[in-house]
């Protein structure tokens, strides 16, 4: 096991190293550049597109509205790279990773907003009225290249149903067994654990999409609440301390020590990886929740999206780096959530560190919902056998049970690889297709500064090719301005569910 896991560490380094960590940086920096720095002076808009309604079906089918569509997305982005990831980081980069998190996700959040407004525009609806989109549906519709498609959905498939599925499972076991004194060691915690997390995600998960919503809309803003009121208690117990980490964060991202030693090469590393991991911008992932939304134009999902990696990283990781660093607990013999479990429990007392384990199950198992709808949504992208889907639960299912038994480095490391290849994937289409969302945004805001509440419609740019949905308004009531998005041979609002 310890040559499998060493062989797993020598491929991550080398494919981040030298091919991952300069794309995703350039792509982020040209993604910047290009639109101006969308990610940052539209912030304002972000905010009012999140909190907008969307009109009912005539039918009084539900669907998914902007805000849903950002639970989705934030329920897979918000797990256990929030707690275990950025300890992890911080134990193997330094504080200093702390710092690349962030600069991953500023420039990070222009390359969410082109993926998830390709993935708006280039959406379909299935036979149930299901909006459905995402990188393989771009790939195939924009570069009429199905086979990269496939590859990509094969790929998102594997790296979320499976492998981060384990990963979650992975973290909820260590978390609870550091909770419960008896189950640490135990030979039954794990496997019994592991089969109460499968019973309890087949539930979420047969219920399809409109249910997947539903949990997620709740479960995401409770689970955020808590633990970033955790995370404020610790900190202004130790209020004295935030300057000294402020210093340590920004010291270990460039200090004349770490360049002596190395580390700020593990620092840029670790932090550029431990990112992507946890806000997932570049990943190709949100843009699966992002096309769900029943919006008027597909910028408002890039704009959606875009946030969700602000909400996750700068507010929900940068709360966990405080709470490791303002204690500064040991962090030899220790890695993942267990420091961060460790730190609570130093500076509140034991019933804190038992409270993490609520809100790990609360942030894991939401993320294990999203990662299943992921998956679901490519797998329909590839065939539409029926068998393959309850053979595809059956596989996930078993996943989270292995994954609670497997050991915690070489679960990482595997989400680090598989990671690694969707993004390479990802990040080729998105790159040639950026003129098109860039050409989206300039509609949006020409309408915006109109005053026009922004409409798409596939007239604006005939010469697109592959857009099923965003049909032309074919009524002169005024109020239908407020929707351009049926899809063509179907009602004009369509739901996301079956």
């Amino acid at each position: 096991m310890d040559t499998l896991d060493s062989v797993i560490v020598n491929v991550n380094d080398h494919l981040w190293t030298y091919l991952l960590i300069p794309l995703v940086v350039g792509a982020g920096l040209y993604f910047t550049v290009r639109s101006r720095g969308v990610q940052l002076r539209l912030l304002p808009e972000m905010f009012r597109v999140v909190k907008e309604k969307t009109p009912p079906r005539a039918d009084g089918r539900k669907q998914v509205s902007s805000f849903g569509a950002f639970t989705i997305s934030a329920a897979a982005r918000v797990g256990t790279g929030n707690i275990a990831g950025v300890a992890a980081a911080i134990t193997l980069g330094g504080a200093g990773a702390v710092f690349w998190m962030w600069m991953m996700a500023l420039i990070g959040a222009a390359s969410a907003f082109v993926e998830s407004a390709l993935a708006q525009l280039y959406k379909v609806r299935n036979a149930g009225g299901a909006y459905r989109g995402g990188p393989a549906y771009y790939m195939q519709r924009a570069l009429g290249k199905r086979w990269l498609g496939v590859l990509f959905a094969v790929t998102i498939t594997v790296t979320f149903g499976f492998v981060f599925n384990a990963v979650q499972a992975n973290t909820i076991t260590a978390v609870a067994s550091g909770s419960l004194a008896d189950a640490d060691g135990s030979n039954w915690f794990g496997p019994s654990l592991g089969v109460l997390l499968a019973a309890l995600l087949g539930l979420a998960v047969f219920g399809g999409v409109k249910r997947i919503s539903s949990i997620t809309t709740v479960l995401v803003p409770v689970m955020a609440i808590v633990y970033l009121l955790l995370g404020a208690a610790v900190v202004l117990l130790n209020i004295t301390e935030f300057p000294r980490v402020i210093a340590d964060i920004v010291g270990g991202a460039f200090g004349f020590r770490e360049l002596a030693a190395g580390g700020i090469g593990a620092a840029i590393q670790q932090g550029i990886r431990r990112g992507m991991f946890s806000n997932e911008a570049g990943l190709g992932s949100a843009p699966n929740a992002g096309a769900a939304a029943e919006v008027s134009h597909p910028v408002k999902q890039g704009l959606v999206q875009s946030l969700g990696v602000f909400f996750d990283t700068l507010l929900v990781c940068t709360m966990t780096a405080f709470i490791v660093l303002v204690t500064n607990p040991e962090l030899s013999g220790r890695q993942g959530a267990d420091l961060t479990q460790t730190a609570l429990s130093d500076t509140l007392g034991g019933w804190a560190g038992h409270l993490l384990t609520v809100v790990v199950f609360m942030l894991a198992f939401s993320s294990m919902i999203g990662n299943y709808y992921y998956g679901e949504t490519n797998i329909q992208f590839i065939t539409r056998k029926r068998w393959v889907l309850p053979g595809y639960r059956a596989l996930v299912l078993s996943a989270v049970v292995l994954g609670s038994l497997g050991s915690v480095s070489i679960v990482w490391n595997l989400a680090d690889v598989f990671m690694g290849l969707m993004a390479l994937i990802n990040l080729a289409a998105i790159i040639p297709l950026s003129a098109i969302a860039f050409r989206l945004l300039d509609d949006y805001l020409a309408q915006r500064r109109a005053g026009l509440e922004p409409v798409f419609t596939r007239d604006r740019m005939p010469d697109l090719k592959g857009i099923q949905c965003w049909d032309p308004i074919r009524t002169t009531v005024p109020s239908a301005q407020a929707r351009g998005n049926g899809c063509s041979g179907g009602p004009r609002h369509s739901i996301v569910g079956r």
